[in-house]
């Protein structure tokens, strides 16, 4: 009993410190991002942006990123088509398969998809840079000669990922609308016309704003959660990795309950309506 009380207080104070260390973190993330967003701003007004350091990055981030989410775009497309044309064969309506593809698609699954690629190929690479740095002492030595890392290291990662975020969004709807029509044209025995028809009856062109603008949200919480991870390792090697694994996870969390509080309130303001 006298070795296990030491051993129950230290659990109990270590389940308690979690809230603390979570409070600290996200304190931390909003001071970062108002870090990146003062010397955005100022930097651009003063002309002294690196734009060069921000295309490197930007291209960097693109081409890590463009391919998979290609791959990525296909199979969500192909399973929207194939889940929604059996239950609408069942019903008799099989021409909402293209409105199902049109609202599923561009309000849900294209921004979502985009944000959870970020979040994990963009996230690795801009934490595993950062973290690098880190546990080099690269970022102790801007310090040392008067050089801000934020401003110098991550504003760049940060805007080049906000840059290429909506571009990435129209890759993932091309293709997956694209790969919906294919499947239900193809397999599903629908009519063309009948698919662009319901198609353009529910997805709208405020529906494409939406998407973009939940893409610029999750790529900007991305940055900031990838570079405050990065910045933040410790601990040689090991601690890159965990702060890749962190970033990651967090980002994943942050981005469903963004994509679920956006959604909320855009069903609240502007609900769904047939063209």
């Amino acid at each position: 009993m006298a070795v296990a009380a030491p051993f129950t207080r230290g659990i109990a104070s270590r389940l308690a410190d979690i809230p603390v260390r979570s409070v600290g973190t996200i304190g931390r993330g909003v001071l970062l991002a108002g870090a990146i967003l003062k010397f955005s701003i100022k930097d651009t007004v003063r002309l002294r942006l690196p734009v060069a350091e921000l295309l490197v990055q930007a291209w960097v981030l693109l081409r890590v990123t463009a391919t998979p989410a290609l791959l990525m775009a296909i199979p969500i497309g192909a399973l929207v088509s194939v889940q929604v044309g059996g239950l609408v064969n069942q019903l008799g309506a099989t021409s909402m398969v293209g409105a199902a593809s049109g609202f599923g698609v561009i309000r849900q699954g294209a921004p979502m998809a985009a944000g959870f690629l970020m979040g994990g190929v963009a996230a690795a690479a801009i934490a595993s840079d950062l973290g690098a740095r880190q546990i080099r002492e690269e970022l102790d030595a801007l310090r040392a000669m008067g050089v801000d890392p934020v401003r110098r290291l991550v504003v760049p990662r940060f805007l080049a990922l906000v840059l290429i975020s909506p571009l990435l969004c129209f890759v993932i709807i091309a293709s997956a609308v694209s790969a919906s029509y294919l499947i239900a044209v193809g397999v599903n025995g629908v009519t063309v016309g009948s698919f662009w028809m319901s198609f353009g009856s529910f997805a709208r062109v405020i529906d494409v704003w939406f998407a973009l603008g939940k893409t610029l949200v999750f790529s900007a919480i991305v940055g900031i959660v990838s570079a405050l991870r990065g910045i933040e390792a410790r601990r040689g090697p090991r601690g890159v990795a965990d702060a890749v694994s962190s970033a990651v996870v967090l980002n994943v969390v942050c981005i469903v309950i963004a994509n679920v509080t956006i959604t909320q309130l855009t069903s609240m303001f502007f609900p769904a309506e047939v063209s």
